[in-house]
């Protein structure tokens, strides 16, 4: 048994026959105005991609490269170098200058004397508390207790003269002449509010609603399902053109790419191979190479004149100092008995004192 009903197909709507006269000179006109604009379209794209790639990015980074060592490095070197210190420094002093001075101030001069007028304060508030509790308190609860007993009668004689003066009379009144009063003046305007509000309600619906509803039924209806098609059918044929001049597009730039590189790239590729490269390689092997090989033997040769003249040098400022100085004192060797460091260590021999053969 199926609790849910599966929702069945929606099923298109039948069309007209001006729905089909229409399309296909809609779509052939879209079609004729949308290639060109693709076609424009699709060059602006790569033309944009050329430029981007071969010139705004480059351009870019170098703009990126200079900001950064005009304006950037500039001001980074002068926040480190000048700014921090001199900040730095003008701590240091208002700390010792400010800091230093106050602080000192308040611990030996304010601490004391604000200590001194608290020991004050606490005095004097002792004594006027004493005061309060044992003179002024008794006082104020005794008059305090007069005056309340003679409030309470006040009240008592104002509240009743108030409610035999004014509230009886006042809700007599209300009774038995407002509330009917009232009542008739309520039912009267409700009649003729109701009267007025039948009279517009007719005059707006005969004058206003029944041609607005005569008007939307046969007039606006019917044009705007008429606009609703005819919009309906030229976006489904912009989509369509705009589709298809994409691949027409796609196409031309292919053939075109086509004709450029059988054009240009494969005749340059075919002078490249069978031209510079042979050519380039007997460049290579008969002119560079031997070069090479020249300089760098004119290189082994200049390395070993330099290292003869530093070793001639070097052997002439010893013969100078050894004329000027004398032979320099050569160490002595002093036997410490320890063994060479040719020599191992065996199990039979020993390196200390009492132990050594």
């Amino acid at each position: 048994m199926e609790f849910e009903k599966t929702p069945e197909p929606r099923r298109p709507e039948p069309e007209g026959c001006l729905v089909v006269a229409l399309r296909i000179p809609i779509r052939i006109v879209v079609l004729v105005l949308v290639v060109p604009v693709r076609m424009v379209w699709d060059a602006l794209v790569v033309v944009g991609r050329f430029l981007y790639g071969t010139v705004l990015r480059p351009v870019g980074r170098a703009l990126s490269w200079l900001g950064r060592a005009v304006f950037v490095r500039p001001f980074v070197a002068l926040w480190r170098y000048v700014v921090v210190p001199v900040g730095k420094a003008l701590g240091w002093l208002g700390h010792v200058l400010l800091v230093v001075p106050l602080r000192l101030l308040y611990m030996y001069v304010l601490a004391p004397v604000g200590h001194g007028l608290a020991w004050l304060a606490r005095g004097v508030g002792a004594g006027l508390e004493g005061l309060y509790a044992r003179v002024l308190a008794p006082i104020g609860r005794g008059i305090a207790w007069l005056l309340k007993g003679v409030g309470l009668l006040f009240a008592a004689a104002v509240a009743w003269l108030v409610r035999y003066l004014v509230v009886v009379p006042a809700r007599w009144v209300y009774d038995w002449v407002l509330v009917p009063v009232g009542r008739a003046v309520a039912w009267f305007v409700g009649a003729v509010v109701t009267g007025i509000g039948v009279v517009l309600y007719w005059t707006a619906r005969v004058l206003f609603v029944l041609p607005a509803l005569a008007l939307w039924r046969w007039v606006l209806a019917p044009v705007g399902r008429a606009l609703a098609v005819v919009v309906r059918e030229i976006g489904e044929a912009l989509g369509h053109a705009w589709r298809i001049a994409g691949r027409i597009s796609l196409a031309v730039g292919r053939a075109l790419a086509t004709l450029f590189r059988w054009v240009f790239v494969e005749p340059l590729r075919w002078v490249y191979r069978t031209v510079l490269t042979p050519v380039g390689h007997v460049v290579r092997d008969y002119v560079l190479r031997p070069s090479a090989e020249a300089v760098r033997g004119v290189g082994r040769v200049v390395r070993q004149a330099l290292a003869t003249a530093r070793d001639t040098v070097r052997q002439a400022r010893a013969d100078f100092r050894r004329v000027l100085f004398g032979e320099p004192r050569q160490p002595v060797a002093v036997d410490r008995g320890e063994p060479s460091g040719r020599e191992t260590r065996t199990l039979g021999s020993s390196t200390t004192a009492l132990t050594k053969d």
